[in-house]
């Protein structure tokens, strides 16, 4: 025991780490994950969106690297700290990939600054900041296949040949009804719930706007893959 307490100790003898290097590295973290938190704000384009979350891709990438200070030459207090931040426990879940992917390029981002690489912390962040641009403004991996739900309420009886069939074909490639259900005793008001392949996104407020003229209908909802658009 005694032995290896004295393999640990010296590993946690520490060399001195000047302040000005500690300035840089917070400073230079500060930075670029300014940059990477203004690559996210532009190229942010779902409905998932948390100020609070842009902060904190700053705020971790500091963090990282004052932690990478930290530990920096010091088994002993990597252990400990490593032991401390167990303790803590995250129960925000990200639904989004990207966000994730964010994340941890902040976090590789803090332990570039933290070592004291700044070179590969400056490449390392344009260099990234680059392949999402460019992922951005090429929509790499769009698929135009326009899935769509269609929810309204209809005051009637549907038949094959309703003025609702035919609007929604002049729209859709295929179309096929999910549900209906009954919303009133006497069965006069009905739910209706359509699966949508629509022919293009560019007619959606058209279509919307055909389906609400539509005598007996209420109620009308259109939701997309990546935007909500309610009437």
């Amino acid at each position: 025991m005694e032995k290896l307490w004295q393999i640990l100790d010296g590993y946690a003898v520490s060399p001195e780490v000047d302040m000005w290097s500690i300035l840089l590295s917070l400073l230079l973290s500060f930075v670029l994950g300014q940059v990477l938190a203004w690559v996210y704000y532009f190229t942010h384009n779902s409905l998932s969106y948390s100020k609070s979350f842009v902060q904190s891709l700053i705020v971790i990438t500091i963090v990282i690297s004052l932690v990478m200070t930290t530990i920096s030459g010091s088994f002993v207090i990597a252990v400990g700290l490593m032991g401390a931040l167990s303790l803590i426990r995250f129960r925000n879940i990200i639904k989004d990939t990207r966000d994730i992917t964010f994340l941890f390029c902040a976090v590789v981002i803090g332990m570039a600054c933290g070592s004291q690489r700044y070179a590969l912390a400056v490449i390392g962040t344009a260099g990234l900041c680059l392949v999402l641009l460019y992922l951005h403004y090429a929509d790499f991996g769009m698929h135009n296949s326009y899935n769509a739900f269609l929810r309204f309420t209809f005051d009637g009886a549907m038949v094959p040949d309703h003025l609702i069939i035919k609007t929604l074909k002049r729209f859709t490639r295929t179309m096929t009804l999910i549900s209906s259900n009954s919303c009133s005793p006497d069965d006069s008001s009905v739910d209706f719930s359509y699966q949508l392949s629509l022919k293009t996104a560019a007619n959606n407020e058209q279509l919307l706007s055909e389906i609400r003229r539509i005598e007996g209908v209420h109620n009308v909802s259109l939701t997309m893959q990546e935007q909500l658009l309610e009437m």
